[in-house]
């Protein structure tokens, strides 16, 4: 049986692109003459849809669409993922489901067993479990059809549920598993992703077609990867990464090798994650051209180089606003980078601005000692001009603070916080210089000043970043701790760090939570991202 796998980029909710773009394989799988054609989870409406499942039209049209795809059936088996209804009173109103259609008909529906609530995930808001299992009969093969999650709790590792689908469906004797999925990014996931497979297909002796989405949603990014393997876990079909993608597979040919073997480091991996983030959030919502703040540090600087990727380099404007605490250096090194990489530039002194804020502040004031406010002042005179430029040329400005930044609350609202989208929101600033030094691997993009210079806001004389924070290599190690790993204090302590820097640290992570709740959305790239996979009350005492 030849089995053609499409790995596409959907646009959440709108069902007359995602409808015709599975309709464009299914006729090249027809031409192909493929028995039958895998389309990915919830394809159909995209995936998350989130609270689009709360209103009927939304459904329904979902289910209208996959009834235009009864009349290909005809001449091809379809196996395509969309929300559908639960007929029962009892439960959750909708499942999330494979539709297996073939001859006009819709054959079967497959509804998924274990629903991730963690994380990014929030799906028993939504749907109920599935509690009947039964393989699909097609072509003198019978099929054991799981979606995503369903076949992440093999051996019943997984402690979140009390049930692996695989195991009761294997009692039917199956030839051939096949796995709809949405399964995101994160720079080690693609790995596990890769096992979990592999040692599917080793426990039950059988086959697995996996078929994953790509592309971006907003902050989450799903990197493709889709793949064949036979019964020994062996991969005999690989797609691409961060791409679109189609395949034909005949697991019953033993000569048959498509595997593309792609051995990307960690910061290949999100670089590219990075830069179909940005494009998909600009395609996807009708804009063209960004903006940002250029000032010679390296997260400008690095946010402008994947943009430029991203967009193409006449597409990112760069605003350069020195102040009179902006090193000549720094100025140089913006101008650097735009040449580099052939980009337009403006540069929008902020001196006089500065000046007359300050002195219509000073009656207010009233002689206070110069500290963080007239520090802000200059951030939010930043903002606004980056938001009149963006208004009046109808750019998109991205956001170009870290990770650590963030954590720390090292960031000025409606000032260098402001954005549509944050690039490199989950990068600390230690993988910020490492993804600069991979940028810069071949040829110099990012200056090397820029990447060797102490980091600095440049918001008072001689300031540096380390005059109020540890080494970003001591900062962002008892960070990642908290974040990703979700240590408590004492455990952090336990790992070598001294006490009062654990708390100093930990306590500006969480009283800067309001922060983060403002900030712009932020491309996901780990396991753990500020954003609504990272749910924190932003009042509470726990430390």
């Amino acid at each position: 049986m030849k089995i053609a796998i499409s790995q596409q980029n959907y646009i959440l909710g709108h069902f007359d692109f995602n409808i015709n773009k599975i309709i464009v394989a299914i006729q090249n799988a027809i031409k192909d003459r493929a028995d039958l054609i895998v389309f990915s989870e919830l394809a159909i409406s995209g995936y998350p849809p989130t609270d689009f499942l709360e209103i009927n039209d939304f459904v329904n049209k979902g289910i209208e669409k996959l009834n235009q795809l009864l009349p290909f059936s005809k001449n091809i088996a379809i196996l395509v993922g969309l929300p559908t209804v639960n007929p029962t009173i009892e439960g959750k109103d909708l499942f999330n489901s494979a539709a297996f259609l073939y001859n006009g008909e819709i054959k079967k529906i497959i509804n998924k067993t274990l629903l991730p609530t963690y994380d990014i995930f929030d799906e028993y808001r939504f749907f109920e479990p599935n509690n009947t299992f039964e393989c699909i009969e097609f072509n003198g093969e019978k099929i054991a059809v799981t979606i995503c999650e369903d076949i992440w709790n093999i051996d019943n590792a997984n402690p979140m549920y009390s049930i692996c689908p695989m195991d009761i469906l294997i009692k039917e004797n199956p030839s051939l598993m096949i796995n709809l999925s949405a399964s995101p990014f994160s720079y080690q996931h693609a790995d596990i992703r890769q096992e979990i497979v592999r040692d599917n297909c080793k426990k039950y002796n059988l086959p697995m077609i996996y078929c994953n989405s790509v592309g971006a949603q907003t902050e989450v990014i799903f990197d493709g990867g889709s793949m064949a393997c036979d019964a020994e876990g062996n991969t005999i079909c690989s797609l691409k990464y961060f791409e679109e993608d189609y395949a034909i597979i005949d697991l019953k040919d033993k000569n048959q090798s498509l595997h593309q073997s792609e051995h990307w480091g960690r910061y290949e991996r999100k670089y590219n994650a990075l830069v179909l983030g940005i494009r998909d959030f600009f395609q996807k919502s009708g804009f063209q051209k960004a903006i940002l703040g250029l000032s010679g540090g390296i997260d400008s600087a690095l946010t402008l180089a994947i943009a430029v990727d991203a967009l193409g380099a006449e597409n990112v404007l760069s605003v350069l606003m020195p102040s009179e605490y902006s090193s000549s250096h720094s100025v140089d090194d913006a101008l650097q980078i735009c040449k580099n990489l052939g980009s337009p530039y403006e540069i929008v002194s902020i001196k006089e601005s500065y000046q007359t804020m300050l002195d219509t502040l000073a009656p207010v004031f009233n002689g206070a000692p110069f500290n963080v406010a007239e520090e802000n002042i200059q951030a939010r005179i930043r903002g606004m001009i980056l938001m009149a430029i963006s208004n009046k040329k109808g750019h998109i400005l991205l956001n170009t603070s870290n990770k650590s930044e963030m954590a720390v609350g090292y960031g000025t609202l409606y000032g260098d916080m402001c954005g549509a989208l944050s690039v490199l929101g989950d990068l600390y600033k230690t993988e910020v210089y490492e993804m600069s030094r991979y940028i810069n691997r071949n040829q110099e993009i990012i200056p090397v000043n820029t990447i060797e210079k102490a980091p600095s806001a440049e918001l008072r004389p001689n300031q540096k970043d380390q005059d109020s924070l540890p080494p970003y290599e001591i900062l962002d190690a008892i960070l990642f701790e908290y974040i990703e790993n979700q240590q408590s204090p004492a455990n952090i302590i336990d790992k070598g760090y001294e006490s009062d820097l654990v708390y100093r640290i930990l306590s500006m992570v969480n009283r800067n939570e309001f922060k983060r709740f403002q900030a712009p959305p932020i491309l996901r790239v780990s396991s753990k991202a500020f954003g609504f996979g990272r749910r924190m009350p932003l009042v509470g005492k726990y430390l």
